[in-house]
């Protein structure tokens, strides 16, 4: 790689990292102002139709994105018919989702629905208009235009939502924020672009990206689906308010904590990419990776297991108190799922795809019969079954790589266990000590984080734990130094 190449890559990596910051804080933000404003019932009815909405993205998009980006070489011809192949498709999904609006509404009994699919069904269209430009954007490597046109999105379709729902817009507010999002986007995408789109040409054939975009739609649809089944079930069975409830408890633990560990991700696979072949190393990767994620995200994980009433209260409001056991055992299911996304890297730095494929819907299936049995007992069954998923999938994650490639089974298994009884008793300590308080919540809150540092601290007293702390520190250590010889 040129060194003026590495410095691009290096640059866009900062940038992407902060602006997935920026975007996490706009989030947050976003729950904590509106889940006050709006009713469980306003989520509910988003929370639907986002999930229809986001089939239809998948076709729309087509892979296209991902091809036009990763092709070696792209002419203008072909990036011009790229455009108006994602157009038209956006066009054609928006007149179809527009149609369906009616017997979508029928199947979840929600006539309020109609209107809101009809309104947001413009969005395949804008984005459809979008795609190739900001795909563009990317293979210039102009990760700053792009990070710049993510917050300023996020941040106009936020202050657009919160002026609405002041003035009583109610679900509507969260309307306009998809809209003023999607247009923002395109708007950004066409100013920081510098082509105009010609017209369509035979001359430029480009069935080859088409073929390898849609090879990636039936992946992309399916892991979708898959990660989707719940709210499904529950705005089918359960009905919006309880859909509303559970969808803010998963979008504030699930989602936030996953944004986390993306942004890792893209630092932690190219260093253990470039020690795959000297094993006692990459093992010793392996295990601070464990390390670093599980005590890293798993003590404040834990934190808000045990702290999830004051944590409530403070982030949603008192209207959002049936919340908390969907809270608890969310932040079950994101340390699970954590313990086994040094997995990912894995497969991802050994250029394993394949079984990574093949892996993954064998994790969507256990998801699906969790949730699926857990829906016989209520939404809360849903979320258990949410938190059973990444239960055994855990333990399938260690057994799958060691068949395919050396790891560090015990090391693995003996680290989540000690990570596990960690976590575990800063949940319990914390849990305790806000029960016994009868304070405010910021009070509560403050009494139990330190109870749940007390607790940490008590366990450095081990040799192991001391051992995992060092591990630690390393591991950020080495993260740090990223872009010198490791």
């Amino acid at each position: 790689m040129s060194s003026s190449l590495a410095h691009s890559a290096a640059r866009g990596a900062l940038f992407t990292m902060g602006a997935q910051g920026g975007k996490m804080v706009l989030q947050l933000m976003s729950v904590v102002t509106l889940s006050r404003l709006l009713s469980p019932h306003d989520y509910g009815l988003l929370a639907i139709v986002l999930v229809i909405i986001g089939v239809g993205e998948i076709f729309r998009d087509f892979g296209l994105t991902s091809a036009s980006v990763q092709a070696p070489e792209l002419s203008d011809g072909q990036r011009d018919n790229l455009f108006w192949i994602n157009t038209g498709l956006g066009m054609v999904l928006a007149a179809a989702i527009f149609f369906t609006a009616g017997p979508v509404a029928a199947f979840m009994h929600e006539e309020e629905l109609v209107p809101i699919i009809r309104v947001l069904s413009t969005t395949f269209l804008f984005n459809g208009l979008a795609t190739q430009y900001r795909a563009q954007l990317m293979r210039a490597l102009r990760f700053r235009a792009t990070s710049v046109i993510d917050i300023a999105a996020a941040t106009l379709a936020l202050g657009s939502a919160l002026v609405a729902a002041v003035l009583g817009a109610g679900y509507w507010s969260l309307v306009i924020q998809q809209l003023v999002n999607s247009l923002t986007l395109l708007l950004g995408a066409v100013v920081a672009g510098p082509w105009r789109p010609r017209r369509y040409s035979r001359n430029h054939p480009v069935s080859p990206l088409v073929r390898l975009g849609g090879n990636l739609v039936a992946s992309n649809l399916a892991s979708y689906i898959g990660n989707q089944i719940d709210t499904i079930i529950v705005g089918r069975r359960f009905g919006t308010t309880s859909l509303g409830l559970y969808n803010r408890s998963y979008q504030l633990i699930m989602t936030t904590f996953s944004q986390i560990r993306s942004p890792l991700s893209n630092v932690a696979i190219p260093v253990m990419s470039r020690v795959q072949k000297e094993q006692v190393r990459f093992n010793s990767y392996v295990a601070m990776g464990q390390v670093a994620l599980g005590y890293g995200l798993g003590i404040p994980i834990a934190l808000v297991a045990g702290l999830a009433d004051p944590v409530v209260r403070i982030m949603l409001g008192a209207q959002w108190i049936a919340a908390i056991p969907f809270m608890r055992l969310f932040c079950g299911a994101t340390l699970m799922s954590t313990l086994a996304f040094v997995g990912y890297w894995v497969y991802v730095s050994r250029g394993l795809g394949n079984q990574l494929f093949r892996y993954s819907m064998v994790s969507l299936g256990i998801r699906a019969v969790c949730i699926i049995a857990g829906s016989f007992f209520g939404t809360l069954g849903v979320a258990a079954g949410v938190f059973a998923a990444p239960l055994l999938s855990w333990s399938l994650s260690i057994y799958w790589l060691s068949r395919v490639t050396p790891v560090p089974v015990r090391s693995l298994w003996l680290g989540g266990f000690r990570i596990l009884g960690l976590t575990g008793s800063v949940t319990a300590v914390s849990w305790l000590t806000a029960s016994a308080i009868h304070a405010g919540a910021w009070l509560t809150l403050l009494a139990g984080i330190g109870a749940g540092a007390v607790a940490v601290a008590a366990f450095l007293i081990l040799p192991v734990y001391r051992r995992d702390a060092r591990e630690l520190v390393s591991f950020i250590r080495l993260m740090l130094r990223r872009d010198r010889t490791v």
